[in-house]
């Protein structure tokens, strides 16, 4: 805490002061640091003193109107159909870490944008400035150019296993498959501008586009491409959904296709983009270090999981060449290996 003292001032208004200087200084400290120390130090003089208490509560009232007025906007894509639960959990996670900072950093608002828009226009809102404040999505060395990650896997790679949405009649054909070339004789659906279609054609797969989500599902059920390839964390859901429509939907139920592939909140490169970004970046520290970040992960795990039968599953790995060299990859504490969960039953 920073103690300014008036000599000369009446003690009890002094406290009054250290009190309103102690809740509105530490928000402008981290924004203006060089402002607030001037201060401090302006107090200290003789010239200073004939302003006496005034001039220091005016100061404080006007940090404490500011902020009140002003709280940190984070707006995010809505989801793309009624159906679309997918980043419910990641919404979660933000609002936590939000809520953890609350005492440094103060009032927010958070909710969804009013206009319903695919990943790619929305990410070109948000690095624009315009109505899109934070996105959660997975990364890229070019993502990460044009946008300011924050370096936390949000769900530590879970994305990055990969179960595949098919048909009863492709499930057939499947059984055989043993290893990647075996694979490279199916076609995989995935949504333009998704990294997976990239990482997918760099080992040597088949990739189909479908211009949005919904476009996908349909798509398959018209036997536009063989394999829908989902993250474990999506799949259980979209096929309960999906099979209604398509009763011959199944999960292909011998593979596990993995690869690394982290999820992060981005925000713009601007220097609003950047206050936004380092709050939820402090909130996801917190989180971490008090063991709310891992519960929270550890619940979201079960329950994705609980439907879903990955134990014994054959696993084709492949390689990921757009991440970024700042990528975490060697902070094991961020990843989940589901060594438990992939190991073969008794």
């Amino acid at each position: 805490m920073l103690d300014i003292k008036l000599s000369g001032a009446p003690q009890g208004n002094i406290k009054c002061c250290h009190l309103w200087f102690y809740l509105s200084y530490a928000p402008w400290q981290a924004v203006y640091p060089e402002a607030v120390q001037s201060f401090a130090t302006m107090t200290q003089t003789k010239s200073f003193r004939s302003l006496g208490v005034l001039a220091l509560l005016l100061w404080c009232c006007f940090i404490s109107t500011a902020f009140a007025k002003e709280p940190m906007r984070y707006i995010y894509p809505p989801p793309e159909s009624g159906a679309d639960v997918r980043m419910n959990y990641y919404w979660e996670l933000l609002h936590a870490a939000l809520e953890e900072t609350s005492p440094q950093w103060g009032a927010y608002t958070m909710g969804t944008s009013s206009k319903v828009l695919n990943a790619a226009r929305a990410e070109l809102q948000l690095a624009a400035s315009n109505e899109v404040t934070v996105m959660a999505r997975t990364s890229s060395i070019d993502r990460e150019k044009t946008l300011l990650p924050v370096l936390v896997p949000l769900d530590k790679g879970l994305t990055g296993y990969r179960l595949f949405l098919t048909d009863k009649a492709t499930q057939n054909k499947l059984n055989a498959v043993r290893t990647l070339d075996d694979l490279k004789g199916f076609s995989i659906g995935q949504g333009v501008n998704w990294i997976d279609g990239d990482i997918l054609r760099n080992a040597g797969l088949r990739v189909v586009t479908g211009p949005n989500y919904d476009s996908l599902f349909s798509m398959l059920a018209a036997n536009r491409f063989d394999l829908f390839s989902r993250g474990v964390n999506e799949i259980g859901l979209e096929y309960a959904v999906g099979k209604v429509t398509n009763p011959e939907l199944v999960v292909e139920k011998n593979l596990l296709l993995y690869y690394p592939l982290p999820r992060y909140f981005f925000f713009s490169r601007t220097a609003e983009g950047e206050r936004l970004a380092k709050r939820v970046e402090d909130g996801l520290r917190l989180l971490m270090k008090n063991g709310k970040f891992e519960k929270r992960y550890q619940e979201f795990k079960r329950s994705i999981l609980v439907d879903l039968s990955v134990a014994g599953r054959r696993v084709i790995r492949i390689g990921n060449p757009y991440l970024s060299a700042a990528t975490p990859l060697a902070d094991k504490d961020m990843w989940d290996t589901l060594e438990a969960e992939l190991k073969p039953a008794p």
